[in-house]
């Protein structure tokens, strides 16, 4: 018979030991509000933080409104909080933080909807079921797993997402304008290249999940990984965890309390989708939702599915402009996200330049933040048919684009890595400066080898078709 909950208390109260008296515990207060116990801190740094890398400014709870606003909500009454909020934080005000950030999120969940938003002239999908009725999927295409240039493929897509957030973690949260003011024409990495960001944390969750269960893997297999190996997240990441961890499992996990579930977290962690679905779009993005429901819901999870198909159909497709087109067709066409999609795609077939193209999107999102679906979506489309087939290009151009770099390039690139012949680009210039070491922040997997990973993938890939 298990152990009562009452019985641990008895056990642990019985045998717990007072220790020496001390005359001063003001080290022990001082620890304990330093260790992030007393929630002040914690939203001082919602109001201000800095992006870790960029140095970008992260103002999160003014994001939220503005996040909400974008979900077609009126927030006017939360947006009168904001100078008492940014203030507060200012001063450090810890009993006015307080009482202004809980006002603002009790508007924010009782918001009406705003009946003049466009957001409400879309359908809204939450469930992989509600995506697949109105998706007619290309048919898969036979790529032979076992082979040598399959696993040859998954090398070069994990380089290429390598590269490509290393190459964005130095420009996230800025636009156009500002980074040719402080860099010029960004081509090839500011500084040593690292591996610190959460894009591939969450793939590395994925994947152990899809090591034990294969295709048959299920959202909340996923979820556990997430409560197994990552400590912390950030806007809808960061909520979902807080709703795993409350056992509040998925898809409720991402909308309970979310006021970022438009964002760009499930658009950014969905490359591994692909890779491990080659040709298969639909399985791609059947794994990809999946998984984005864990913490996103509507246009966040189909922004899940895009770069996961959009992986998936680079082991088959040659030319990146009809990889896009395809793409961009099997999404749900009554989604905002497909219409967003169709927009950029639109300039890009409008315009001679990618600056030309780019300046229109740019300012056509200017009203959502930097980390929000959209306005990178724009960038990957954008980058990858400028870029047309250019590695070095394509590089230089989602740099240029700014938003979150990192979570465009890394997908972006990793399709473009399997896409065309990758050993033909400056292997001196991208790949050597990346070396073979990753350092993760996760419970597990904190060092490991660019090798390893990509044995595990491709094993994982192999071991997962033998079991069908």
């Amino acid at each position: 018979m298990a152990k009562k909950a009452w019985e641990y208390e008895r056990e642990w109260i019985t045998n717990a030991v007072p220790p020496t008296v001390e005359q001063n515990c003001e080290e022990d207060w001082l620890e304990y509000l330093k260790a992030g116990i007393a929630s002040d801190k914690k939203l001082f740094h919602d109001w201000f933080s800095v992006v870790p890398g960029s140095k970008a400014p992260c103002h999160l709870v003014v994001a939220a409104i503005q996040s909400m606003y974008n979900r077609g909500y009126d927030v006017t009454e939360a947006e009168s909080y904001i100078a008492l909020g940014l203030q507060a934080e200012k001063q450090k005000d810890g009993a006015a933080i307080q009482q202004i950030t809980a006002k603002i999120y009790h508007l924010l969940n009782t918001a009406k909807k705003d009946d003049t938003s466009d957001y409400w002239n879309y359908k809204q999908y939450s469930t992989w079921e509600d995506i697949e009725k109105e998706v007619v999927f290309e048919q898969p295409k036979e790529i032979d797993v076992f082979d040598d240039a399959f696993a040859k493929k998954i090398k070069h897509g994990w380089l290429g997402q390598l590269i490509g957030g290393a190459l964005g973690t130095q420009l996230e949260g800025y636009t156009t304008q500002n980074i040719m003011k402080k860099f010029g024409e960004v081509r090839g990495y500011l500084r040593e290249p690292e591996t610190y960001n959460d894009d591939i944390t969450y793939q590395l969750a994925f994947l152990e999940a899809f090591c034990q269960k294969g295709y048959a893997v299920t959202s909340e297999d996923i979820a556990q990984q997430w409560l197994a190996l990552i400590a912390d997240g950030y806007s809808a990441e960061e909520t979902a965890l807080y709703n795993l961890r409350k056992g509040i499992m998925p898809p409720q996990s991402g909308v309970l309390g979310n006021y970022f579930s438009d964002w760009i977290g499930a658009q950014m962690r969905t490359p591994i989708h692909g890779m491990v679905a080659p040709a298969n779009p639909k399985l791609a993005a059947k794994l990809a939702v999946y998984d984005s429901v864990i913490s996103h819901s509507n246009n966040g999870i189909i922004g899940g599915m895009f770069n996961a198909m959009l992986v998936s159909l680079s082991f088959s497709e040659k030319d990146v402009k009809t990889l896009i087109e395809k793409t961009i067709a099997m999404l749900p066409q009554k989604s905002e996200y497909a219409a967003k999609a169709h927009f950029a795609l639109e300039q890009c077939k409008k315009y001679d330049t990618w600056q030309k193209a780019w300046n229109v999107c740019e300012e056509h999102f200017k009203q959502y933040h930097w980390i929000h679906a959209y306005p990178n979506l724009a960038a990957e489309i954008v980058a990858l048919w400028y870029g047309n087939n250019d590695f070095e290009e394509t590089c230089h151009i989602i740099c240029m684009a700014g938003q979150d770099v990192d979570c465009t390039a890394a997908p972006v690139l990793n399709a473009l890595a399997i896409l065309i012949d990758f050993d033909t680009i400056d292997q001196q210039k991208y790949v050597a400066p990346i070396g073979d070491t990753i350092h993760t922040m996760m419970r597990k997997f904190q060092k490991f080898t660019i090798t390893q990973l990509c044995d595990k993938t491709v094993n994982a890939v192999r071991n997962a078709n033998q079991r069908k």
